[in-house]
Formats: C-alpha cells, sequence, structure tokens
C-alpha cells in the first residue's frame, strides 16, 4: 500500500522482539504516560517527521512543498522538518529509536514496532483505511479458495499477511492451508512473473501493477474488512506532552492539505497533480488509487471514529493477530501485554504498560475550528 508499505519485515520483527521485553515491564499507567522534567521541549528544538510514499501520506510532502507546513508551523511557534524515509520498516525503527519525533504509520505497524519496542505512541491523525489498496492476487484463478495449498509471496508479519488472515478466514480457510513465502514490496511485482509463483497478497501501488499481470485476478482486497487496517499519524507521547503546539500545528497542515485537494477546482487538481507526481505516478494513477483510499476530510468522522466501539473491535482483531505471531516480542506473555488506549480512557491489554494511544483531541479541535 506505499512504497514499503506496511510492511516489518525481518529486521524490524526482530528489532520488536528485542526491544519488547521493555514494553512488557509493568509500569504504573500514571509514570508510563508522563514525561520527566528532562524530556521538556527546548525553544529551539526541531521536531522530524518522517512519511514513506502512499497514496494516503501524500498530503504530507505536498503540503511543504507548498508553505503549509511553515505556515501552521509559524502559527505555534514550533519547528517541524518533514523527511522522506525510503524504507517503510527504517522509519519504523528511526522513530522507535528516537531519531524521529512522529512517523507516519498503520495501526498494526504502530503496535507492533514503536508501541511493542517500546516507545510510548501517540496516534494524533486518523488520515485513512485502506478500502481497497491492499489485495490478494492469485494467477489464473478467480476465487479465493482456489487459494488453498499454495505458497503465498507477501511481505510477511505485515499488513498483508493480516490481509491474507482475514481473507482465509472469510472463505472458511485457515492459515495452515497455505504457505508463505516472505517478499519485500521492492521484488513483490517482479516475483509475479516467475512461472512459480502463482499467488501473492501486496498493495497499492505495486498492487495495480500486479493487477496487469498475464491471468491476474484480484480475488480479495481490503474493502472486505473496512476500517481494519488504518493509516495514522503518530508522534512520541513524550513529544506530544512536551509540546501540544506540535499536534496542533501538525493537525492544522493535514485538514488545511485536505481540503484543498478534495475539491475538484483549478487548486486541487493542482494539488492532486502534485502528490502524484511526487509519489511518481501521474494524476489518473494517483486518482485511482485515491479511489481504493478511504480518506477521512472530515476531521469530526475521523474523531468519531477513533472513539467507537468498531475502532476497538478492530483494534482488537490487530492485536490478537499481531501477539499470535509473535509480534509482540518473546517478553509478551498474553495479547493482553500491551495496553492500548481510546478517547474515554478504555484500555485493552494492559492499562499499566499503556504504550499506544489514540487521542482524538485535536482532530475535534480542528472540527469545531478550534485551531
Amino acid at each position: 500500500m506505499k512504497a514499503w508499505r506496511k510492511g516489518l519485515g525481518l529486521a524490524a520483527t526482530v528489532m520488536a522482539c528485542g526491544l519488547a521485553l521493555a514494553a512488557c515491564s509493568k509500569k504504573p499507567a500514571a509514570e508510563s504516560a508522563a514525561v520527566p522534567a528532562s524530556a521538556a521541549a527546548p525553544a529551539d528544538k526541531e521536531y522530524t517527521i518522517g512519511w514513506t510514499i502512499y497514496a494516503g501520506w501524500m498530503p504530507w510532502p505536498y503540503a511543504d512543498q507548498a508553505g503549509i507546513v511553515k505556515k501552521w508551523a509559524d502559527k505555534y511557534h514550533v519547528k517541524i522538518k518533514l523527511v522522506q524515509i525510503n524504507d517503510y520498516v527504517e522509519s519504523l525503527n528511526q522513530f522507535t529509536a528516537g531519531k524521529l519525533d512522529g512517523v507516519a504509520s498503520t495501526n498494526m505497524d504502530g503496535l507492533t514496532v514503536p508501541a511493542a519496542g517500546g516507545m510510548d505512541t501517540t496516534a494524533i491523525i486518523l488520515g485513512d483505511y485502506s478500502n481497497g489498496n491492499d489485495g490478494v492476487i492469485l494467477k489464473g484463478a478467480s476465487k479465493l479458495a482456489a487459494i488453498k495449498g499454495q505458497k503465498v509471496n507477501l511481505v510477511e508479519n505485515s499488513v498483508s499477511h493480516y490481509l491474507l488472515a482475514r481473507g482465509l478466514e472469510k472463505a472458511g480457510l485457515k492459515m495452515s492451508d497455505v504457505s508463505t513465502v516472505n517478499t519485500s514490496d521492492a521484488d513483490i511485482v517482479a516475483a509475479y512473473a516467475a512461472p512459480s509463483t502463482t499467488a501473492l497478497v501486496t498493495w497499492n501501488p505495486q498492487l495495480a501493477e500486479v493487477k496487469k499481470g498475464q491471468g491476474a485476478h484480484e480475488v480479495f482486497d481490503s474493502s472486505a474488512i473496512p476500517g481494519e487496517i488504518q493509516d495514522l499519524m503518530v508522534i512520541s507521547t513524550a513529544a506530544a506532552k512536551a509540546n501540544p503546539n506540535l499536534a496542533k500545528a501538525l493537525t492544522g497542515i493535514w485538514y488545511e492539505t485536505l481540503s484543498i485537494m478534495h475539491k475538484n477546482d483549478a487548486a486541487g487538481v493542482a494539488a492532486r497533480t502534485a502528490m502524484a507526481k511526487l509519489s511518481g505516478t501521474d494524476l489518473p494513477g494517483y486518482e485511482a488509487q485515491l479511489k481504493t483510499t478511504y480518506l477521512y476530510y472530515d476531521p469530526k468522522a475521523a474523531a468519531d471514529y477513533v472513539a467507537s466501539k468498531d475502532a476497538v473491535a478492530a483494534t482488537d482483531r490487530v492485536r490478537k493477530f499481531s501477539f499470535e505471531k509473535g509480534l509482540f516480542g518473546q517478553g509478551a506473555k498474553s495479547v493482553d501485554a500491551i495496553g492500548i488506549q481510546f478517547p474515554g480512557g478504555q484500555v485493552l491489554g494492559d492499562p499499566a504498560n499503556v504504550k499506544l494511544r489514540f487521542d482524538d483531541t485535536y482532530m475535534k479541535l480542528a472540527a469545531s475550528g478550534g485551531l
């Protein structure tokens, strides 16, 4: 679903396993969320935010190019530097290591890399969910049931793996009915051309290329599981507490940019054209990807979803899959090892070890005109 879209990959999985021992220590909730005095941001601190290429995240580099980032950073007296990271996993690893103050991430990857790695992480913006941007492809077969007994190329332990599991579940099959071949996003398109490849799972823009291949049939996609593969802007909880103006500025940047790109006037077309170029495609190609991306143009709708029972249920599915795959690390003894907090204080998992927080504060401010 992006140039190194939602994959954890072996390196990130190993990192998560190694760091998760610290994540599973039982600290009081208040201590976990607190920011030590030394963490207070100095006046001249520059916040670095990482992003990678994906249809739903292209508003970030466009906003930087168009001066929207500077406008909101100046308004809130913060310094913000947007940085493209060519490898999605690397962006998550850098955030986990404290080299980035924020990063564009999926819900699953935010849980299984920074949160599992001990980084107290806050999701301040729900940007979109995959509504067909991720898909299962079979070569020469048009029904998902035909996948039984096949080898499936995908980025293991990523949302591609999750999508496959959900598809098999809906088809009355089990993960044991297939075997997986770990294939990087950079190699997935070429892998389809190999005669030995009969099934794969990937995301856009790679998905669009694979679908052009001979005998390709998309037999399942993320539109069948709306809301489960979410794309977020996450920042460290320490940064959020040390300087709430960072979250306000980022939220203002996001929704001003979406308000421009959503229109069909000259400015909107120009914005989408620029985003297309930044992502390596043309306007028709980019708009085709936007059609399978459910962007929350309305901040109220995004805030309402984050606080809903549906969001909790979707997150519960994702965390259970992640734990079953060992993505919480060797120190995690149960699916409840990592706490996930929602608006209103509801927590899935250990309330004494909250490491992923969904905060609707800033989306609500955007909805009310309070930014």
